[in-house]
Parts: structure tokens; C-alpha cells; sequence
């Protein structure tokens, strides 16, 4: 803990050693507007030789003012645009070594008098973007997503793959954190896999993915880090209305947004209904020395309907140019059910039935979740113009979640509706969560006889409160009467764990006027977990301080070939759902418990990779990684004689990744896109202590194009097929889908029409498995009902600028929430 200090002490003196004395050529000015003497916002500047050649570029701020810099000696000129005003050329401006900055002052431009029906734009975001730590997927420039939900709009981004449960696993490990806007969402931390399919696509901008993230992350996600950015309005009074009609996915909501000189609010209410139907059928044989004990035969149904909601409000102050304070509250809320029908057969190997039996299975998972962030930033102001961002802000946050489990079981015979066996649980949840974070950002630079070296530090500190609490309860009627129901204190507890992680992290990142990028941080977290069984009165507790190294080094050639390698470690807590004893019995041949005395995951990933663009919006970007995960946590099965599975996560050794990942994308012309994303992992998983490992080769694949006609009118294609996956007691089957789009847009542009339909001729998709273990061998198929169609209404009203400050909020990359 010493050196972590030492090191912020000698980052924090960095800013104050001293450099060369050489300044690089600066222009500054301010853009005013002729006919309101009011700033003008957002405006594009840029710089050009007196040849005309581009040189750079960049768009003016809130208050109209702009400043381009490391500018080398030379007679220049600027190029004022913006859509609605006449564009204005300043020329002759010239750097020298004996005067390097150039204050152009107020510019005034006059608003273009012409009536612009409609501007034709010429380049557009494309669909896929590489920027440097991160790769990007655009989601809003892809209308297949329209009426959908996140689970939809991650199957196409690269490196994810998504199964047809919902199931989210970054380059074949699903040990992944999941932000929204940057910070956590207990939603997502309390079960991935539902919330996907209860967030609407219609809100979501973009999704990041980052796969080394730097010493400011906090540490949790073996995989890396995904972050859904959703739609946001910054300027004005504005907001949607979107309406989904289909057989699988249905919707309303909307948000409005007010924005002021100081004051901004915005809210967003939506609900929402998504149908999951699905058939498995499966056999497994249990062994004892590798001899067959027994042979059991299940078959499931189920045809669930989940309905829920959820709002947001958000309220931003802006005392002046330099402070910002801001609030925000959140609350999800509804019921994910999960009933069945179970048809359970029991041989011996001669086919001799051993128990048979039908069970109607009524499981409920009603959930509640409110969040509160309150936080304080500061923004310096600055010395230097072309350096700004130096800043420090305190964020603080509440959340609460609740989160309940109910299921009824009503049995019988193959051969009577009469009942002969009852049993009921309840699982009372709850999760309550305090964060403070304090963090502090200081650009720097320096300069050398041939280069300019631009820093930046930041430095910062968190601690986090969980106390998580489980009280579950079987009663069981073995007449089959209502009335005979009693406790069965053998599988019930009372179960409470608390933890707390303080943090501390320093990082350097490094820029230079010949491309290339360094940054280099540590990370320390030190985790105290305790753990109380009321019932058993027994107790646990454990330890652990982690420092978490990283670097990335990236160099770009001729502005737009870039190569980047990186390493970093990372360090997965369990989450509660791995940690919860809560035994599942509502099948009693498949019995599912958390273990509360896991240990956490350490991995080490590197990665290499090059990325360029073209002209036209192309882009391609290419990595070879690397990952290994030591003391890995897999959901492991041991079979008894009697056919009891008893599943249960477990460290098992080692997990290793080795592979590589594509993407391409391409706009041959303004109508047309058209982008490809490939992957290949080889996986190979080890257990010493089970004697067992599993290794393969998995791909995937995911092309996406897209055609604008005239008349707004938009058509798209998109697609998946994948080789399935492999964990250490079992293989699956591939599976794929594809997708037809159609969107109008009407009323300029204010209402919109997207049409979406998915695997149009198959109504099934069938994915196949074998399980292999020494207790027991196993195969399965099951068939998921994914042929949908879907009709979104949309709505925009009021104006809408981008631009203004962004909010900070609290990022608990490592949310112990969850089933």
C-alpha cells in the first residue's frame, strides 16, 4: 500500500518538473453570430495550408470559443462552416518561433438566408469505429434494431456473442462487467442474461467495448468491459415517443429532455413484454466406477411472458463555467417468470422404470431496483488554452435491490391429473450498496528538440459498502394436499454476506506530435468479505489485496494505420448468485446452489492489434489476444445413483483463451454499408483436482448491409452463425439467425416506420449438447422459438443540439449484485 502512495506522490509532482521551453503554434477565437451577438455552438473549424490542404480540425465549445493547436511553423488559414450559417474563410495566419500563438478574437458570421429544404450528407458515422482503447458499435445507425432489445443489438458487435438465452460471453468467457452510460446498473449485475432482454433497443446509442481497460477501471471483469451508451439530448426541449407491436417483443415509452443556461432534466419512462418460448429434451446417464446406474429422461415446455418498466430522472446544475453538480435516480421494476412443464422418467440400464412423474412448475421472480447518485465536479480553468480537462470530482451513490424467487410445484403421476406431491419456496433477496469515489485529472507537456509530449494523470480513490442479505424457505406436502403442507428445515437457511473494497489507482497516459500513445497505471483493491449462515449458525471469512498492473502502447503511421499491444490483469469477485445456498428443487434431478466460499478469478490478458480507415467511411480493425484465468469459476455437475445432478459453481484451475478477431467495414457509396465480423478461439480449460480438461476451436461470424433508397426509405440485412461453445463438462452445437429490416421515415424525419423481421422461415432454432463427467454422461437438444416479426412506431418533437458537459457518475465495474 506504501509504494501505491508513493507513486501518486510522484505522479501528482510530475505536472511541476521542468521541460523545454519551446511553444507549439496555437490559434484561438470566438464565433459569435451577426444577427443575436449569442456564441455559436458546435460550429466546424477548420485548418488549412494556403494550398488548401487539411491540417486539422475542431468544433467551437459552449461558449462559441475554439483553440487549435500544435500547429508548426508556417502561413495558414481557417475555414469557418456550420449548417444554416455562410461560410467564412480567415487567411494568412502566421506561425513563427517568435510568435506562436495567434488570437483571432471575436469572428462574427451571418446566418445563410437561403431556405435549406433538406441537407444531403455525404459521409456518416459508420457502423463499427476503433478508437484505441475501445472498438465502438454505433447501434443507432443500425435500424434492425429498431422495436428490439439489448439483446439484439449485441448480437452484432464485435467480439460478443449472445445465445438464445441471453447469455453474453466476450471472446469465449462470459465473466464480463456491463456498464450503462458508464457507470453500473444493478440490474444488469442482478441477472445479465434477463436484463438484456428488458432493456429496449430504441434507447441505446452506441455499445463499447474494451477489452484492456486502464487502471481507472475497477478491476472486476476477467473478459473486459462493456459499456451501453444510451441516447442522450443535451441542448433544448425535446423528446420521444416510441411505440413495438410484434409477437415476441412489445413496448412503450418515451423521454423528455429540457435543457437551460444552468438547469438540465431529463426523464425516460418505459414499458415493456418479451415472450421466451422454448422445448428441451435431454438424457443423462449416471456412473459409478464408469459403470451405468441409472438412466434419466426429461422433457420441458415453457412459454413465458415477462412485463416490467422502468424510469429515469436525471437533474444537472451548472453554477458556473467551472462547476457542475448533478443528481440522478433510477428504478427498474416487474416480474420475469419462469413456469414449466416437467416430464421426468428414471430407468435402471435394463429400462426398468425406476420413478416417473409430471410437474406443472410456477416460478415467479418479481424484482425491484432504485439507484441514487449525487456527485460534484470541478473544472479548472486554464492557464494554457490548448490544454484543458484538468479537473477533480467526489461521486457518491445508493442503490437498493430487492429481489424475490417463488415457486410452486404441483405433481402427479403420467397417468392421473391427481396431485401426489406439492412443495412451495420462497427466496427473499436484497442487496443495499453505498460507493464514494473521488478522483482528480491534471494534463500536462513537455517538449523535447524534435517532439511534443502531452500527459495526462489521473489519480483517484473508491470504497464500496455491500451487505447482501437471503432468507429461503421449502415446505413440502408429500400426501399432495393443500393442507399438509410443512417446513423442511434440511434445505432451508438464513444466509448474510457482507463486503467492502477500497480502492486506490494512478495512471499516466502519454501523447506525442509523431503518434505515439503510451499509458501505463496501477491498480490496488483490498476486499473483506464476511459471511453468515443464521441457520446453521456457522460463518466465513476471507481477505484479499490485488495490485493490478496495465499498460497499452499504441504507434499510428501515416495518420491512419494504427498498431496497439496491451497487457493488463483482472480480478473477479463472485458475484451473489455465484455465492447464494439457496437450493433450486423445482426439479429435483437438476438441483442448482451458489457456494459461498469461492475464491476470486486472476487473469492476465494481452493483446495485439492494427486498425486503419479509408476514405467513405471503410474501416478495418484486427487483434491476436491472449488470456488466461487462473483459479477459474466454472457451474460444475456431480450425478448421484439416483439421478441427482447437484450443480454448483466451483474453482476449478486454469481457463486459457488463444485467438483472433475482424472487422470490416465499407461504404462504397453514401447509399450503402456493409460491414463483416469474424472471430476464432482456441479454449482450453484444466482442472487438476477433477482430473478433466476440454479444449476446441469456436468461430463466429456476423454480416450486416444496409441500402438507403430514395423517399427516406431504408432497407437491411444482418445475420450470425457460430460453432457453439465449449465449457469443461460440456460441448454445444452452432446455431444462426438472420434478419430482414424496412424503415420509413415521414414528416421530415420526425416519424419514423421500422419493420423487422427475424429467421422469417424457420420458426426454431436447435442447438444440440453432450455433457461428459466421471459421474455421468449426457446428451440434449432444445428448440427456441426465434421467428419474430415487430412494427415500431417513433416519434421525435422539440429541437435537439448535441454538445454540453457529460455528468459523472459512479462505475462499479465490479457489482456483487445478482441472482
Amino acid at each position: 500500500m506504501k509504494d501505491i502512495f508513493l507513486l501518486l506522490i510522484l505522479f501528482s509532482l510530475t505536472p511541476y518538473l521542468t521541460f523545454g521551453q519551446t511553444n507549439p503554434g496555437i490559434i484561438n477565437g470566438t464565433l459569435t453570430d451577426s444577427t443575436t451577438a449569442k456564441p455559436v455552438l458546435f460550429a466546424t473549424v477548420a485548418l488549412q495550408t494556403m494550398e488548401n490542404k487539411l491540417i486539422n480540425g475542431v468544433v467551437t465549445n459552449e461558449k462559441g470559443t475554439f483553440s487549435i493547436d500544435k500547429i508548426a511553423v508556417g502561413t495558414y488559414k481557417i475555414v469557418i462552416s456550420f449548417v444554416g450559417y455562410r461560410t467564412k474563410t480567415i487567411e494568412k495566419l502566421a506561425i513563427t518561433t517568435e510568435k506562436p500563438v495567434i488570437d483571432v478574437g471575436k469572428i462574427i458570421i451571418s446566418p445563410d438566408s437561403r431556405n435549406l429544404r433538406a441537407v444531403d450528407v455525404v459521409g456518416q458515422k459508420v457502423l463499427i469505429e476503433d478508437k484505441g482503447d475501445r472498438l465502438v458499435y454505433n447501434a443507432e445507425k443500425d435500424v434492425s434494431n429498431t422495436g428490439g432489445t439489448a439483446v439484439d443489438v449485441l448480437r452484432k458487435v464485435p467480439m460478443l456473442t449472445v445465445d438464445l438465452d441471453g447469455n453474453l460471453k466476450m471472446r469465449g468467457s462470459g465473466n464480463i462487467k456491463v456498464l450503462v452510460n458508464g457507470k453500473p446498473s444493478s440490474i444488469m449485475a442482478r441477472n445479465l442474461a434477463d436484463a438484456l432482454k428488458q432493456m429496449p433497443a430504441n434507447i441505446i446509442k452506441s455499445v463499447e467495448v474494451i477489452t484492456s481497460p486502464g487502471a481507472k477501471y475497477d478491476a472486476e471483469g476477467s473478459a473486459g468491459v462493456i459499456n451501453i451508451v444510451t441516447k442522450k439530448a443535451i441542448q433544448g426541449t425535446n423528446g420521444t415517443v416510441n411505440l413495438t407491436a410484434g409477437n415476441m417483443n412489445r413496448s412503450v415509452g418515451g423521454n423528455l429532455n429540457v435543457k437551460g443556461k444552468k438547469l438540465g432534466l431529463a426523464i425516460s419512462l418505459n414499458g415493456y413484454q418479451y415472450r421466451n418460448i422454448g422445448e428441451t429434451f435431454s438424457t443423462r446417464t449416471a456412473l459409478i466406477y464408469q459403470t451405468p446406474a441409472s438412466i434419466l429422461h426429461q422433457s420441458t415446455y415453457r412459454d413465458n411472458t415477462s412485463t416490467g418498466g422502468y424510469g429515469e430522472m436525471s437533474l444537472d446544475y451548472d453554477p458556473d463555467t467551472t462547476n457542475r453538480i448533478n443528481f440522478s435516480a433510477n428504478a427498474w421494476g416487474g416480474n420475469f417468470p419462469s413456469n414449466s412443464t416437467l416430464d421426468s422418467r428414471l430407468t435402471d440400464p435394463q429400462g426398468v422404470v425406476l420413478q416417473e412423474y409430471h410437474r406443472d412448475i410456477e416460478f415467479r421472480n418479481p424484482y425491484g431496483n432504485t439507484e441514487f447518485n449525487l456527485g460534484w465536479t470541478k473544472s479548472f480553468k486554464k492557464k494554457d488554452e490548448s490544454m484543458p480537462g484538468r479537473e477533480f470530482s467526489i461521486l457518491t451513490q445508493y442503490a437498493r435491490m430487492p429481489d424475490n424467487y417463488y415457486y410452486t410445484i404441483r405433481q402427479t403421476s403420467m397417468q392421473s391429473e391427481t396431485p401426489t406431491y406439492l412443495e412451495r419456496s420462497t427466496n427473499l433477496s436484497r442487496n443495499n450498496e453505498y460507493t464514494f469515489q473521488a478522483d482528480y485529472t491534471h494534463p500536462f507537456r513537455a517538449y523535447t528538440k524534435h517532439d511534443t509530449l502531452n500527459f495526462k494523470l489521473e489519480a483517484g480513490a473508491k470504497t464500496i459498502l455491500r451487505g447482501i442479505g437471503s432468507e429461503f424457505v421449502i415446505e413440502q406436502a408429500t400426501t399432495g394436499l393443500e393442507a399438509d403442507y410443512t417446513l423442511d428445515p434440511s434445505r432451508s437457511n438464513e444466509f448474510t454476506y457482507n463486503q467492502r473494497v477500497v480502492a486506490g489507482y494512478t495512471s499516466l497516459k502519454m501523447d506525442t506530435k509523431r503518434k505515439w500513445n503510451l499509458t501505463a497505471g496501477a491498480r490496488i483493491e483490498h476486499t473483506n468479505v464476511q459471511g453468515d449462515f443464521a441457520t446453521t449458525q456457522s460463518t466465513f471469512n476471507n481477505q484479499y489485496q490485488n495490485l493490478i498492473p496495465s499498460f497499452t502502447v499504441a504507434k499510428t503511421f501515416h495518420d491512419k494505420h494504427t498498431v496497439k499491444v496491451s497487457y493488463t490483469q483482472r480480478i473477479s469477485r463472485p458475484l451473489i448468485w455465484y455465492l447464494n445456498p439457496y437450493k433450486n428443487y423445482s426439479d429435483p434431478k437438476n438441483v442448482q446452489t451458489g457456494n459461498p466460499f469461492l475464491n476470486p478469478e486472476l487473469t492476465h490478458a494481452t493483446e495485439l492489434s492494427y486498425s486503419t480507415f479509408g476514405k467513405e467511411g471503410a474501416s478495418f480493425n484486427a487483434a491476436l489476444f491472449w488470456r488466461q484465468t487462473n483459479n477459474s469459476i466454472e457451474w460444475l455437475s456431480t450425478v448421484d445413483s439416483q439421478g441427482v445432478a447437484l450443480t454448483t459453481p466451483q474453482n476449478i484451475g486454469r481457463n486459457a483463451s488463444y485467438g483472433a478477431n475482424m472487422n470490416l467495414s465499407l461504404q462504397p457509396n453514401k447509399q450503402l454499408n456493409f460491414s463483416i465480423g469474424t472471430e476464432l478461439t482456441y479454449v482450453d480449460l484444466t482442472s487438476i483436482a477433477l482430473n478433466q480438461r476440454t479444449n476446441g476451436w469456436v468461430w463466429n461470424i456476423s454480416p450486416n448491409a444496409s441500402y438507403k433508397l430514395p423517399k427516406d426509405f431504408t432497407l437491411q440485412a444482418n445475420g450470425y452463425v457460430g460453432s457453439g461453445w465449449i465449457s469443461l463438462q460440456s460441448r454445444n452445437s452452432g446455431w444462426y439467425y438472420y434478419g430482414l429490416s424496412a424503415k420509413k421515415e415521414l414528416m421530415d424525419k420526425k416519424i419514423s416506420l421500422t419493420l423487422n423481421v427475424n429467421n422469417p422461415f424457420n420458426r426454431n432454432v436447435r442447438i444440440t449438447g453432450e455433457q461428459f463427467a466421471p459421474t455421468f454422461t449426457g446428451q440434449n437438444t432444445s428448440l427456441f422459438v426465434n421467428r419474430s416479426v415487430r412494427l415500431t412506431l417513433s416519434y421525435k418533437f422539440g429541437q435537439m443540439s448535441a454538445g454540453g458537459k457529460q455528468s459523472k457518475k459512479i462505475s462499479n465495474d465490479d457489482k456483487a449484485g445478482g441472482r
